[in-house]
């Protein structure tokens, strides 16, 4: 007989008896059968309906968030607006003058006659000179200085009798009148004539200067030039031609008065607005041409003595190489004031034209025109920027002059000029001038050889060589 035969024994599950039973039929259910557990309905993701959707964001809590978030917007919005008009506003700039004509302008001084020297007879140089007139003007030329039309000995009677070479009045007018159209302005110069004081006995006693003077501006005249050695030059004789000149007068075509200083200081007016424009000379008068040594003198001390009383005029004056001829064209031009240009051969058109005539032609062009663009050379300020001995290429002597340099200035804009008057190369040191952009690119130079950008660290400059560079900071190009 089996051993369990009959005998349930443990873990056994006598029949007629579930899983369900009681505590004793569940102690002796087998161990290792899990009991069933009901199945959990898979769960699955689904977005929400559109319906739901909209429900959910047109929620309060949501309106007032997204409210909130425009609101934020706008404001940081408005301060930042507020913020660059009072940056703009609260900005240090330049004050723009507005400037009348013969404050822009490039005075040219010349002798009728000598536009064509090979001519004896003054008429046919009249004739010469009206066919440049449109010639002149595109070189950027916008008034004429006409010397020697009247007799020295003019008298307020005489002032209207012209010189020897130029035969007749309606010559002078014609030349008047082609100017005119040319888009020329005519100033004469009577500089050492006697033109006002004591009247002679034989002159009628209601012919006075003042009627010279209008005769004068009713031809189209500009104005006139004197000197400042003149008895013209004094206040009771200036009020009365300004009060003539207000007479002729308008806001675009005012006529001026323009003094020659030939004297080291000019004798002061009570009323400096009696006066224009005072021509200064840059080097002194001499019998010699004057060495590169005293040409740089002179030009320093210019540049160190500023007088602002009166807007000032640059001329050549003195005597100087030929080869500082182009260096002193460029001086002239990008000083504060009006250039006034003497007569010059290369930029004649009567002349024969050679390579180093385009040259000069180009350079005059070039200077003209940078001029009548740019705020710094019209009417920037002006900073003078001296050298030091070391500042000096080591391979030049020291008797060598040094170079001269000054900056025009508006705004963020800088002109750099340099004057090498020397006959020796000059490198310019790095440590000259560490407050400057070290970038920049070429204007202008004597040579008319320099373009594209350049670096002050690496510029070199070639004997009686004067550059004009436009600087600016580094990834600017304004």
């Amino acid at each position: 007989m089996p051993l369990n035969a009959g005998d349930t024994g443990y873990g056994s599950v006598p029949p007629g008896h579930g899983l369900s039973g009681s505590v004793g039929a569940s102690e002796s259910a087998p161990l290792l059968i899990p009991e069933p557990e009901p199945e959990a309905e898979a769960v699955r993701w689904q977005p929400l309906s559109k319906e739901k959707l909209e429900a959910a964001a047109g929620g309060p809590g949501w309106r007032k968030v997204r409210f909130y978030l425009v609101l934020l917007f706008w404001l940081a919005w408005v301060a930042m607006l507020a913020t660059s008009i009072a940056i703009v506003v609260m900005s240090p700039r330049p004050v723009v003058t507005p400037l009348r004509w013969w404050q822009k302008t490039v005075f040219y001084q010349l002798q009728p006659e000598l536009t064509v020297e090979q001519q004896t007879e003054g008429s046919r140089g009249i004739s010469a000179l009206c066919e440049q007139l449109p010639y002149l003007r595109s070189l950027g030329i916008g008034a004429l200085i006409l010397e020697g039309l009247f007799d020295k000995e003019a008298s307020p009677l005489t002032l209207t009798a012209t010189g020897e070479r130029v035969k007749t009045l309606a010559q002078i007018q014609h030349l008047l009148a082609e100017s005119n159209k040319a888009g020329l302005k005519v100033v004469l110069d009577i500089c050492e004539l006697r033109v006002s004081g004591p009247q002679d006995v034989d002159e009628p006693s209601n012919f006075t200067a003042s009627h010279a003077l209008r005769f004068w501006l009713e031809q189209g005249v500009a104005g006139f030039a004197i000197c400042d050695t003149d008895a013209a030059y004094s206040e009771k004789s200036l009020m009365e031609w300004r009060s003539v000149f207000k007479e002729f007068s308008s806001q675009e075509e005012e006529r001026i008065l323009v003094v020659k200083q030939t004297q080291d200081v000019l004798s002061p007016l009570n009323n400096s607005t009696l006066v224009d424009v005072v021509m200064r000379s840059i080097l002194p008068s001499s019998h010699h041409p004057l060495s590169a040594s005293e040409v740089a003198d002179a030009i320093e001390t210019h540049l160190q003595t500023r007088e602002e009383d009166i807007w000032p005029s640059w001329t050549v004056g003195g005597k100087a190489s030929h080869d500082l001829k182009k260096l002193l064209l460029v001086l002239m031009m990008t000083l504060p004031g009006s250039p006034a240009v003497q007569y010059d051969e290369d930029i004649d058109k009567t002349k024969d034209k050679e390579k180093t005539k385009h040259a000069a032609v180009a350079l005059f062009t070039s200077l003209s025109r940078s001029r009548a663009r740019e705020e710094a050379l019209l009417y920037g300020s002006f900073t003078f920027l001296p050298f030091n001995s070391s500042s000096n290429s080591t391979a030049a002597p020291p008797s060598s002059p040094p170079v001269l340099a000054f900056l025009r200035s508006w705004g963020c804009v800088h002109f750099l000029v340099l004057l090498n008057v020397g006959s020796e190369l000059h490198a310019l040191d790095p440590a000259w001038a560490p407050s400057l952009p070290k970038a920049g690119v070429f204007v202008s130079s004597t040579g008319m050889d320099r373009l594209g950008s350049m670096t002050l660290e690496t510029l070199e400059l070639q004997p009686h060589e004067a550059i004009v560079i436009k600087l600016f900071e580094a990834g600017s190009y304004s």
